[in-house]
């Protein structure tokens, strides 16, 4: 997590010229002890805090438009004029300034009260959240900060807080954060927030006539909405000794905080699955000093979602760090001391993690008679098949520019939480592009759009020189933009395939 912006640039107290404000041009400066920025659009001018509630990225340095900022770093989004959140992953608003003009000096007086907004409707008579991960999270902030002042129940199968899951395989697992950086929400910070948090108890069924919510402790739970956030569950493998003690997954805090108790007597790790987790956990456990080899079964790691090109630079930055690389091999069995592999070979194996992707969690939607197809099938609002049942993030299928996809991505799914508690009070939320981001080593890549089809990938610039553009176009379409060193193009894209704006996107990709 960030340490938010300095404080450097002008006193803003003291006040900076109106000519030294350029349109759409944030300025960076201080107030009140804070990083400020004043933005200039026509003849209003905005003084909001300039570091992301996210990671304390710094707004300053991203991109303006339409009376919002973005984060360079992870693309959150605040309104301007409110210092509202916009777009995950920045939950929090930021805050907000007075300004006056004095002649040719703009100054910024006192920090505004935070903005309340009257909701356009009141709501359902209570929203039950099933699941306590991001999208739930965000939704029901969300619904707090829209006005909603009906019972909120967010209900999780985990035994702690709700986590900001892309940490466990980041910084949490490689060592450089504690454990408390890994939580998304504290439950007593909920509470303050009127959101009951039930944890370690899941829902058990769900009835969608009499609109109740059964828990496994026996507790029921009425509803007027529903939220259908139960995520996504870790594949595993089912070969001769899958389900020894030290073979891991990783998509809790329990889970990360198991693997990490486990290196205290590890000295080699193999990593089973070549995707996004399962590189992100070889470069944490580098980071720590273990001897690390990947096994996957394709010939290029992250090839059928990035592209040969792009996988191939994966790999090579890895095997920079001295990660070993077994692509095109299965794993047959387990040991005790090693993997064995479908072409004979024994790799040491000390610890081993699996990642091998996720199924939708639907047994409570299949169950309840709810549409289900490869995740929880709704609607541009993310509505279900029964009335004001909603679903959100990994189990959910969700129409994307002529099309139903499942997009597993944490950004996403609090972008989902946000919207239906918008649909909820009746603002419905905004079309919103998919983001993520992936950390392998020293290098990140972030990725808009979505692309599950592509013809050839374009690498405009440099990959292994970290300065490189690669469009992913589907019958001459751009339709996804991964960056490498690029923020400000990735947050241009976004904000063009936001818009639809063809000859942006069109301007962007031939620049």
């Amino acid at each position: 997590m960030g340490e938010g912006a300095a404080l450097t640039g002008a006193d803003l107290e003291r006040g900076v010229a109106v000519s030294d404000l350029r349109e759409g041009e944030p300025l960076l400066g201080h107030a009140h002890g804070e990083a400020v920025m004043l933005v200039r659009e026509g003849e209003q001018i905005f003084a909001t805090g300039a570091s992301c509630t996210h990671y304390g990225g710094p707004l300053a340095e991203g991109l303006v438009a339409g009376r919002t900022v973005r984060c360079p770093w992870h693309h959150a989004c605040f309104d301007l004029s409110t210092g509202e959140s916009v777009g995950a992953p920045g939950l929090a608003a930021i805050p907000c300034f007075d300004v006056v003009r004095e002649d040719s000096l703009v100054r910024v007086r006192k920090k505004r009260d935070p903005y309340r907004r009257t909701p356009a409707s009141p709501g359902p008579s209570s929203v039950v959240l099933v699941g306590a991960g991001p999208a739930s999270t965000a939704c029901a902030e969300a619904l707090r900060a829209e006005g909603y002042a009906g019972p909120i129940t967010m209900v999780g199968a985990e035994v702690s807080d709700p986590v900001d899951r892309p940490n466990l395989s980041k910084d949490y697992l490689a060592g450089s954060a504690p454990e408390e950086w890994t939580i998304l929400r504290t439950g007593a910070a909920l509470h303050e927030q009127g959101i009951e948090l039930v944890v370690n108890d899941p829902v058990r069924a769900i009835e969608v006539g009499p609109r109740v919510a059964h828990l496994t402790s026996g507790r029921t739970i009425p509803w007027g909405a529903l939220v259908l956030a139960t995520g996504a569950e870790p594949n595993r493998l089912s070969i001769p000794g899958a389900t020894l003690g030290h073979v891991h997954v990783l998509r809790t805090l329990a889970d990360a905080s198991s693997i990490i108790e486990a290196l205290g007597h590890a000295k080699r790790a193999v990593v089973i699955g070549a995707s996004f987790i399962g590189l992100e956990a070889a470069a944490s456990l580098r980071k720590r000093g273990l001897e690390v080899a990947v096994v996957g079964h394709e010939a290029v790691p992250l090839g059928r979602v990035l592209g040969d090109e792009v996988g191939r630079f994966v790999r090579r930055v890895h095997e920079s760090k001295g990660v070993a690389f077994h692509m095109e091999k299965k794993p047959v069995s387990i040991s005790e001391s090693a993997v064995t592999l479908s072409d004979g070979a024994s790799l040491p194996a000390d610890l081993v993690i699996l990642g091998i992707g996720v199924r939708p969690r639907t047994a409570l939607a299949d169950a309840a008679g709810l549409k289900v197809d490869n995740g929880i099938v709704v609607d541009e609002h993310l509505r279900t098949s029964a009335p004001d049942v909603y679903a959100a993030g990994d189990v959910a299928r969700f129409p994307y520019e002529g099309a139903l996809v499942r997009i597993e991505h944490f950004v996403v799914a609090e972008r989902h939480g946000q919207a239906i508690a918008r649909t909820l009070v009746g603002r419905p939320g905004h079309h919103s592009v998919p983001f993520f981001w992936s950390q392998h080593h020293d290098v990140t890549l972030n990725y808009v759009g979505h692309a599950e089809h592509f013809d050839a990938p374009e690498v405009r610039g440099d990959l292994d020189k970290r300065d490189a553009t690669v469009l992913y176009r589907d019958e001459g379409r751009v339709r996804a933009v991964l960056t490498v060193g690029r923020d400000r193009a990735s947050l241009l894209f976004e904000r063009a395939l936001e818009t639809g704006d063809v000859g942006a996107v069109a301007a962007l990709a031939s620049s």
